[in-house]
């Protein structure tokens, strides 16, 4: 570590300055190597506003495990995931992000999908329950 900047910071800033499409895998790296909270999570957010979708798409990547690691995000990485929206490329960490942050912390937002998807999924395995016992019954007639 020279003049106070440690090596890998370092390297993911120079990386994420000129574009690089790898930027995205040492945002990742840094992730698990780093102890430092708020400096990874500046740089997970400002690899979510990357013009390139690969450094985009692995800062999704990067924001999940940060959540799964840290337990919290920082405000600025929950809007660029709620700009991606459920459904796209930051829809794994979105819920990486419900699973592993306890609801009280997370952002309005959030805590909504979290309700919707909740109700959601219990409406699915209701209705999977009826249409799995419908076809019992049909295949228990056809045997007769």
């Amino acid at each position: 570590m020279s003049d106070g900047i440690d090596p890998r910071f370092a390297a993911v800033d120079a990386a994420l300055d000129r574009g690089d499409p790898d930027a995205g895998t040492e945002v990742i790296k840094l992730v698990f190597a780093s102890d430092g909270f708020e400096a990874v999570a500046a740089r997970v957010e400002r690899a979510l506003g990357a013009d390139r979708f690969k450094v985009r798409q692995l800062a999704c990547v990067a924001a999940g495990d940060l959540a799964r690691t840290s337990g919290r995000l920082t405000p600025g990485i929950y809007a660029a995931l709620r700009a991606e929206g459920l459904g796209g490329v930051a829809d794994t960490a979105i819920r990486d992000a419900l699973t592993f942050i306890p609801f009280r912390q997370l952002s309005w937002w959030f805590r909504w999908t979290w309700i919707r998807l909740t109700v959601l999924e219990g409406i699915e395995g209701r209705w999977l329950r009826a249409v799995d016992a419908v076809e019992t019954a049909r295949e228990a007639w056809r045997a007769r």
